[in-house]
């Protein structure tokens, strides 16, 4: 059983294509199909079925597909460190973070990342912070920017806390609230709002400040991503509340302080027992040392 092997099983898998698999891995169809072909007489079972319109795995190849992506895992990974070992950093970088990550200049900081190691692959994955934290639990992302309410505990992973800030109400610029220089709460409360899914920390954080208030409100809309937030808030659909050094970079909406706000934090995570060269290396751009990592219990 050979790596490359892996390598096209995969891609046949993610493509559901053997010329668009070989076409990918830079290969003539027909070595790749030989290639499984080899594979599965050693294994005994067929990985795909096969027809004139469609690939599929079989359970067979269902079951063999994890633990291929581990062992490329588990080959890149050895390349890596035997690098690192001699100076020089490679593979690859896997970097979650929210939308409205604010207290790390990320494109920045990459740029200054592939300018010191041209050889790594750079992944970037947006998503909600809970997701993030149990993707770098699991070893899928190597570092992860979140924000989460400043109650909640993060003792699957490794954390550093980067910056604080509070939510402000962001609304139409022709919305009665646009000319007001603060509100509360309670003013918001009998507004409609948009705002992301029930359940995620970006959510969370305005859910519980309203309900340590006393008050409900009606979030009529729920968008899985901050960006299009306000596509819905500039045309006076709704009204949002968002982090503060977020909204800066906003346009065709405008913003009131919230006198009585939630507050977030921003934090970089990464695995407590599981790092990789490259992830060091990059933590180490942002001023990060993981030894000196802060417990979030």
């Amino acid at each position: 059983m050979e790596l490359q092997q892996m390598r096209y099983v995969i891609a046949v898998a993610e493509t559901n294509s053997f010329t668009r698999a070989a076409e990918r891995c830079l290969v003539v169809q027909s070595a790749l199909s030989h290639q499984i072909a080899r594979l599965e007489k050693e294994l005994g079972a067929r990985l795909f079925e096969r027809t004139s319109r469609r690939v599929r795995l079989t359970a067979a190849g269902a079951a063999f597909l994890p633990a291929a992506r581990q062992c490329l895992e588990a080959a890149e990974r050895a390349a890596a460190e035997v690098a690192a070992a001699v100076g020089e950093i490679r593979g690859q970088l896997r970097v979650g973070l929210i939308p409205t990550v604010a207290a790390v200049d990320i494109p920045d900081a990459l740029r200054e990342f592939r300018e010191r190691h041209p050889q790594v692959r750079v992944g970037l994955k947006v998503g909600a912070s809970d997701c993030l934290v149990a993707q770098v639990a699991r070893g899928e992302l190597d570092v992860a920017f979140l924000g989460v309410p400043t109650t909640a505990r993060l003792p699957s992973v490794a954390a550093r806390e980067l910056a604080r800030d509070r939510l402000v109400a962001v609304v139409a610029p022709d919305h009665p609230l646009a000319g007001e220089q603060s509100v509360d709460l309670r003013r918001l409360a009998a507004e409609t709002f948009v705002d992301l899914p029930a359940g995620t920390a970006g959510r969370i954080q305005s859910d519980l400040a309203f309900e340590a208030a006393g008050l409900t409100r009606d979030v009529a809309f729920e968008v899985t991503t901050a960006d299009y937030i306000t596509r819905l808030v500039a045309p006076g659909l709704a009204v949002a509340m968002l982090p503060s050094t977020y909204v800066p970079q906003l346009s065709g909406v405008a913003t009131v302080e919230v006198s009585d706000a939630p507050a977030r934090v921003e934090y970089a995570v990464w695995n407590r027992v599981d790092r990789t060269p490259a992830a060091t290396a990059f933590l180490a751009i942002l001023g990060i040392t993981p030894l000196v990592a802060q417990p979030i219990p």
